[in-house]
């Protein structure tokens, strides 16, 4: 059974930082490329980062890049997601998610919370 289970979110004044966790289970975590999105309340889901399989290359939406930082423990089964410099906009849930045979799994995403 896949399971995907997100923590490290909360409260956080703008400016400050947070590291999110997700801990994979269910399938073969280091063959594949796991992906964060967020999604603001009101707001359409929006990728933020990627990571390939082996950790190698990353990708991020144009709005972390600079702030967040993706990476993997495939020791650990655990994609990390490093968010600095924080910003009110930045308020969202946040998913863990992987493709697997076409079909895209989530967890049940952290609430982040930027404010004064």
């Amino acid at each position: 059974q896949v399971q995907l289970v997100e923590s490290g979110g909360g409260l956080v004044q703008p400016g400050g930082s947070l590291r999110l966790s997700c801990a994979a289970s269910g399938f073969m975590f280091s063959r594949y490329i796991m992906t964060w999105y967020r999604q603001a309340q009101g707001k359409e889901r929006e990728l933020v980062a990627s990571v390939s399989a082996a950790g190698g290359t990353t990708n991020y939406a144009n709005f972390v890049k600079g702030r967040f930082t993706i990476s993997r423990d495939n020791a650990k089964n655990t994609v990390y997601l490093q968010m600095n410099s924080l910003k009110p906009e930045d308020t969202a849930v946040y998913y863990c998610s992987v493709m697997l045979m076409g079909v895209r799994r989530w967890g049940q995403g952290t609430q982040v919370t930027v404010s004064p």
